[in-house]
């Protein structure tokens, strides 16, 4: 099926003037599509949805619809258009369709003015997308989170991915575990506080939210001239959680002084400036929200996602790196020790990050 077939499909109004494919983004296949109608032009995504990834694309457009729709009834038409994704329906009223050669499809229009950013060096732009975060965050503490589909089941739950660790060091089918033992004695020594979350949100501690799952920037629209964050885009692992993963992933991401995959040790740790950029726009959009727990709780979140995935990197290895791409040998051992070092130079920083977000959350 062409792309003005399926942009007929969700009834796209006027000419189509020309369309590109988006090489951003490592899942989905994504275009952006340029039509003209009445003298105007307007711009849409087009998506064809990876099925081998997403088993189950139908619920992750059910969650979507509920999201929107309810930070839509938030804003006024006006301000909709501006500040939320609109997904298109088809004639049957439906926000995907699925083509003749089984490809899960669906469109949204592109909201004007918007870019994305791949870095942020920039403190004002990483406090904006802190800002973004925590304002989806917001306008949704009141939706039921547990009406939506979990489309990555224990995605973040750190206990399944330490019993994973344990059962791959326990096995050790390569015989990497002696070489690999001190890092993995090292993340087993913290595992009280990797599953710390997990916990407290199974006793009751801390409340179950919607959460976006992904929130690194660059998943962040911005007005290109204002520099005012607009949307939060990639809603594909939009599902139940806890802020603390939204916080702590951003973080992890946003916050190293290094690539995830550094492999000079040295260079690898938590840079407390962006820190706090990212956090003063994220708790100043969510503490009237959050429970007292959820904001004493909350610096725990990036400790958690940095020592969760040096768990999984470290897993891969001991597997035989199955899971994850790697780029040369050792690729995953590099990854978990550089997740891990991140993690205990921010647990040794823990109270200096406390305070900051207190100091936010007045």
């Amino acid at each position: 099926m062409e792309i003005k077939q399926i942009c007929d499909i969700f009834r796209i109004k006027g000419e189509l003037k020309e369309y590109s494919a988006i090489k951003t983004g490592n899942i989905n296949k994504t275009y952006k599509v340029t039509y003209e109608d009445n003298g105007k032009t307007f711009d849409y995504i087009v998506q064809d949805i990876n099925k081998f990834v997403f088993k189950a694309p139908e619920h992750i457009m059910e969650n979507i619809k509920g999201v929107t729709e309810h930070i839509s009834k938030k804003y006024d038409e006006q301000e909709s258009e501006k500040y939320v994704l609109d997904f298109l329906q088809t004639e049957d009223g439906v926000n995907f369709f699925i083509d003749d050669d089984d490809r899960f499809l669906r469109a949204y229009r592109f909201i004007p003015r918007s870019v994305t950013y791949d870095t942020f060096d920039d403190l004002g732009v990483l406090e904006n997308a802190g800002a973004a975060f925590g304002r989806f965050q917001m306008q949704l503490a009141d939706f039921d989170a547990s009406s939506l589909h979990e489309i990555i089941p224990n995605f973040h739950n750190t206990a399944s991915r330490y019993e994973a660790l344990e059962a791959s060091a326990s096995k050790d089918v390569c015989g990497r575990l002696e070489e690999v033992k001190e890092l993995y004695d090292a993340l087993i020594s913290n595992k009280d506080t990797a599953t710390s979350l997990v916990k407290m949100l199974s006793d009751g501690s801390i409340p179950l939210r919607v959460t976006h799952n992904d929130t690194k920037c660059n998943n962040v629209l911005f007005d290109f001239e204002t520099g005012e964050p607009l949307a939060v885009i990639d809603l594909d692992t939009v599902m139940p959680g806890l802020t603390a993963y939204d916080f702590g992933d951003a973080i992890r991401f946003a916050a190293n002084t290094a690539q995830e995959d550094e492999p000079d040790l040295s260079l690898v740790g938590l840079d407390l400036e962006k820190y706090e950029a990212f956090t003063a726009g994220f708790v100043k959009q969510t503490s009237s929200a959050m429970t007292e727990q959820e904001l004493e709780t909350l610096y725990l979140g990036p400790i958690v996602m940095a020592l969760e995935l040096a768990a999984r990197f470290l897993t891969d290895y001991l597997d035989g790196d199955k899971y994850f791409k790697c780029n040369y040998e050792k690729h995953n051992l590099v990854r978990a020790k550089c997740q891990a070092h991140l993690a205990m130079d921010m647990i040794s920083k823990a109270e200096i990050t406390k305070q900051i977000i207190k100091k936010y959350a007045k």
